[in-house]
């Protein structure tokens, strides 16, 4: 679909390239003071406020966990939702005075939650006389200024989240989301609120909008050829310089990338996937940094800037909306103009709070049609499965997903001139509380040991790089001597690896000493009883994200692709259910893999 360039300029010129006023005169000493300074007898004007931030909300309205179908709950009690935000955000508007205060947001909005997904694919926005999105909906209602493309709004293509923009009261913000064609921004860069001060002159303030450019690879298919996405750091000097021309006292970054400095894809892209430190290292005239994407807490961080030597303050509210992140500026008039004097940053819980009735009210027939239909009942197991011990056993929940993607490649290759050739599948425990209970199993079960919209590909892969592959999968391990005492609570994620790049591989056997280095730990790789042969060849079943390079995993990216659709894997397991209205496990589940060291088994 080309690029909806109309609504961009409209949404550029009323926001991208405009001013927003904020609000009417501050009053009180919490907003605007007077001190003596500078030396010459007269009151220094000052003037504070507060830009409050959430980010990586991933569809998230109510504390409520439509997989497990009851309110949410961690080891931690986090709470999560806009809802549980919305009730924080009244609380600081009213203790500094809305006119004091703006709210922004760092992306990933409109997936993750069953919510978001029946809101993109059951009932979609984008039909006509369609619904209004229910992030739309309550981020509209609570009053967001502005907020950041994440990577995930691009999962369900293009024309959902236009349709999704154009229900929006705020610009969604992508400075270096570009045009494949023009290279101009196909989103507004930045947005310019004013908030009014009791001293005369308003203050400017920037909020410049930048995302991932991991979405070249990890969302090829709905961006290629559209849409191309340079580093944040190049696009911050290029925009921050003119943000400041154009008279900006405050910038402030919105930006979906972590600050770690790191990329999970190694050297596909040129760019840096968490680059939000770097960006404040780097790019002059920056104040503070709302960061996304790694789903960390950062209360409050700071970065010195090469250039000038001024202190960056950075602060990542945690996913979901867990936290809101404060950050509050004191502001001078000096020279006349507004100076930032001080700013600094923290963090609100969210389960300190209730719900907001009104966001409750607003949307809760959508959350009970999702609800009735995550508990629609497509068939039943002859036994439970769970994925408790999946990250140091072969699983049968996890043999499932494997069988149901390569029975799917199998067909799709049928008849065909690699139909010959053995099929594997990769997949990875993505939630360690993930079941398939016995007796009635529902779409909220099945959809629970799939939360990403990942889709289906086959690839083409040698005996040699499929060893190479689990070796690099096999990092996921701490390295334990034999004899060693095995505590599973510090056996993996090794390297801070989350559990979703942990692959174990179905069709073949093989042994992952943990008392080994890394790089050499694969023992006894074999199929069918017999050594894998490196120049051999497989079809290897894998989902998009990896195949486009996410988890850096070596040679998928490279390998040739022998087939793919667009069909979410986690549809294609409900739709597999559905067609065998009964599973049992005794007809997949076999041990394949095991941890060992010198030969010993470890479970």
């Amino acid at each position: 679909m080309p690029l909806n360039r109309r609504t961009f300029l409209g949404r550029s010129a009323v926001a991208g390239a405009g001013v927003a006023l904020a609000g009417g005169a501050g009053t009180g000493s919490a907003a605007a003071s007077e001190s003596r300074g500078h030396g010459h007898g007269r009151p220094a004007k000052r003037y504070s406020f507060t830009v409050m931030g959430t980010t990586d909300l991933h569809g998230n309205v109510f504390n409520w966990d439509y997989f497990t179908d009851k309110e949410f709950d961690d080891t931690a009690h986090n709470d999560v939702g806009l809802a549980k935000i919305s009730t924080l955000v009244d609380r600081i508007r009213e203790d500094r005075g809305r006119r004091n205060t703006l709210l922004i947001d760092a992306g990933d909005t409109i997936q993750g939650t069953q919510l978001s997904y029946y809101y993109a694919k059951i009932d979609p926005i984008t039909a006509k006389r369609g619904p209004v999105h229910p992030m739309a909906q309550a981020m509209n209602k609570i009053g967001y200024d502005a907020a950041a493309l994440g990577n995930h709004e691009f999962n369900y293509g293009i024309p959902v989240l236009r349709k999704f923009e154009e229900q929006c009261d705020f610009p969604l913000l992508g400075a270096n989301a570009l045009d494949a064609r023009t290279l101009r921004p196909a989103f507004a860069p930045y947005v310019i609120k004013r908030v009014r001060t009791p001293h005369g002159r308003d203050v400017r303030v920037a909020v410049l909008g930048l995302t991932n450019p991991g979405i070249a690879i990890w969302d090829k298919a709905n961006v290629g050829g559209k849409m191309v996405f340079p580093g944040l750091e190049e696009q911050a000097a290029k925009w921050v310089p003119k943000l400041r021309s154009m008279g900006a006292d405050v910038v402030i970054v919105s930006a979906h990338s972590g600050s770690s400095g790191t990329s999970s894809y190694g050297d596909q892209l040129p760019y840096v996937e968490n680059a939000a430190g770097l960006v404040a290292e780097q790019v002059p005239g920056i104040d503070a940094i709302l960061v996304g994407h790694a789903h960390s807490e950062i209360p409050e961080y700071f970065v010195t800037n090469k250039e000038t030597g001024k202190q960056v303050v950075l602060s990542e509210p945690l996913k979901w909306g867990q936290r809101l992140t404060l950050f509050d500026f004191d502001l001078v008039w000096e020279k006349g103009r507004w100076v930032v004097e001080k700013v600094g940053a923290s963090v609100l819980n969210s389960n300190t709070v209730e719900e907001d009735p009104r966001i409750v009210s607003i949307l809760g027939d959508e959350h009970k049609k999702v609800v009735a239909y995550v508990n629609q009942v497509i068939g039943t197991s002859v036994a439970a499965m769970s994925t408790v011990d999946a990250p140091w056993k072969d699983e049968p929940v996890i043999d499932l997903i494997n069988l149901v993607q390569a029975e799917t490649v199998k067909a799709a290759l049928a008849g065909g001139e690699y139909a010959a050739l053995p099929v594997l599948s990769q997949a990875a425990c993505f939630s360690r509380t993930a079941a398939i209970p016995a007796g009635e199993v529902t779409i909220k079960d099945a959809a629970g040991l799939y939360p990403f919209e990942n889709t289906l590909e086959a690839r083409l892969l040698t005996g040699a790089q499929l060893k190479d592959y689990l070796e690099y999968s096999a990092r996921y391990y701490v390295q334990t001597a034999a004899g060693a005492p095995v505590d599973t609570s510090k056996l993996t994620n090794a390297e801070n690896i989350p559990d979703y790049n942990y692959d174990v591989v179905s069709g073949v056997s093989y042994e992952i000493d943990i008392a080994k280095p890394v790089g050499s730990r694969i023992v006894g790789l074999s199929f069918d009883g017999v050594p894998v042969d490196g120049a051999a060849q497989f079809v290897f079943a894998v989902n998009n994200y990896r195949a486009s390079g996410g988890g850096n995993f070596p040679h998928v990216p490279g390998s040739k692709q022998l087939w793919a659709n667009s069909d979410e894997i986690r549809n294609t397991i409900i739709g597999w259910v559905q067609a065998k209205g009964s599973v049992d496990p005794a007809e997949f589940a076999s041990v394949d893999w095991r941890l060992t060291r010198d030969g010993v088994p470890v479970f």
